[in-house]
Parts: C-alpha cells; structure tokens; sequence
C-alpha cells in the first residue's frame, strides 16, 4: 500500500458540491481530502447538519473511494477553548463536542484542533490554564467516541514546536491525543527539524506539507499563500529526517486555491504543487 497523499478541501473549488470535490480530487491522484470546520458561519453550520446531510457526505465517499479521514478544526480560532469570556468558552466547548460527534457519524478518525489558547484576546497564564482543562475534557469526549484529536504547530508562539506540544501531552495524557505538525509551520520559527521531528515521532498522526516566510526580528512571518519552494522549507532535509525517523503516516498538501476564477485555475495550482513535491518525495523514499 503506497503513503496516502491528501488535498485540502479549502485548495479545490468552493463552489462544488462533496460528490464534486471528491471527483475532483479522484482526477488528480489524491486518495484523500482533508474536510474544514473554520471560523465562518457557513463551515460551523456543518457542525449541526442533519442525519440526512451526512448521509449525502458518506455516499460520496463510497462513491467515488475518496476518503475523508480528517478535520481541519479552527473554528476554535472565533471561540477558543480558554477564552476569558465564559460564553466564548461555552460555545467552544459546545463546537468541540459536536465535532467530535460529526466525525464519529462521517468515520472520520481525526480531527486536528488548532494549538491557540487564544488568538484574538489577551493570552495569560489563566487562559493557558483555561485551555488544558477544556482540552482535557475534549479528550475524554473523544475516548469515549474513539476518535482521535490532534494539536497543529501553530503560526503562533503558544504552540509553535513539537516540543511545546509534547508538554501539553504530558500534561493532558490522554491516549487520543497526537500532535499534527505543519512543515511550513515547524520551519518558520527556526525550530531545529532532527530535535523536532526525533523526540516527537511517536506521537505525530499526519502531516501538513507547506510552505511559509520565516519569522525574524524584523517580520512576523507569512504562514499561508507561499508557493512551494519559494518559503523558509528545507524540503531535502525535512523528507530526510521523516525518512529516518519512520514517518509513514499521511501527507497532506495544504493550499488555499478554492476561491480561483476558474477550475482549471485550481487544477493548474494544485499540479504545480504535486510536480514540486512528489520528486521530491520519491527521492527520499517516502512514497
């Protein structure tokens, strides 16, 4: 069985249809798609969709044989888990809850969960505090459901390395709860890829293929919307050192191309980044 590789749902037209999407995907060789639940109205509303809608979902999965293995969970982001309004946590808390039970109707088996404690409010040691506590218990919701939840390294310094995440995991132990890195992200803030990558294998669930603009003294850094190889990515060396450490999990390639003027814009997008990305991939060995 060759290493999955997967699309990003907010790189394919937005317009389509799931059944659409998914062929659209099936066109370009990816076995995959990667779903959003973001900070707008319109993907949040997915959270309270019906029986009946979901169903739709699933019969496109069985379909056209595209999975959907994974959540891309930043609604977070509008209402974070430590938020100092209790209301913002309620709904958080709330959102985490039907995801999780989003995900067990779909057969999705991850779900990965932005690593903000907060991201528009003041960070502080209470929202820290705030954000382990609920997270706790979306870990104890996701036991029960067994489906597992996975912390992004983030564009922000809260959870910006492995390492930052693995004392979160220490602290948390829950058996569901996995780090899912970002190579644009883990790269932007200088983190040192062998460290990174060799003390927190064993707990990386899949992986976001990006580039970004690194953070420096003088700029905070571009963390979306950067062709492949043209960012702060040592692709060479980031395949090597998931080659070494006997990464076989997933990859999934992260874009932003949905909102193009036309499909063959998106297409033509999209093939640009497989053709930078997989000779690399093959060079390494990893697929």
């Amino acid at each position: 069985m060759a290493r999955p590789i997967g699309i990003y749902e907010k790189a394919t037209p937005k317009h389509f249809t799931w059944l659409e999407r998914l062929n659209f995907a099936k066109e370009l060789g990816f076995d995959f798609v990667e779903l959003s639940i973001d900070e707008s109205d319109e993907r949040l509303a997915r959270l309270d969709w019906s029986k009946e809608e979901r169903l739709e979902l699933v019969k496109a999965i069985f379909e056209t044989g595209v999975r959907i293995p994974t959540i891309t969970f930043s609604g977070h982001r509008r209402y974070p888990l430590g938020s100092n309004d209790p209301k913002k946590e309620a709904r958080a808390l709330e959102m985490m809850e039907k995801c999780i039970e989003f995900a067990q109707d779909i057969g999705i088996r991850n779900i990965q969960l932005a690593g903000y404690d907060v991201y528009y409010e003041e960070k502080s040691p209470k929202t820290r505090a705030r954000f382990l506590k609920n997270l706790r218990q979306a870990c104890t919701w996701a036991e029960e459901a067994q489906v597992i939840l996975s912390i992004e390294i983030m564009d922000d310094p809260f959870i910006n390395s492995i390492e930052k995440y693995l004392a979160v995991e220490k602290e948390i132990d829950s058996p569901y709860l996995f780090v899912y890195p970002d190579t644009g992200n883990v790269s932007a803030w200088g983190n040192d890829l062998w460290s990174e990558f060799y003390i927190g294998h064993k707990s990386i669930a899949a992986l976001h293929l990006k580039d970004t603009y690194a953070v420096t003294e003088s700029s905070k850094g571009q963390f979306r919307d950067v062709p492949f190889g043209q960012g702060c990515v040592d692709w060479e060396a980031m395949f090597d050192v998931l080659k070494k450490t006997n990464y076989n999990g997933p990859f999934l390639i992260e874009m932003w191309s949905e909102n193009c003027e036309t499909v063959e814009e998106t297409r033509a997008a999209i093939k640009e980044a497989q053709e930078f990305l997989y000779p690399l991939i093959e060079k390494a060995g990893l697929r």
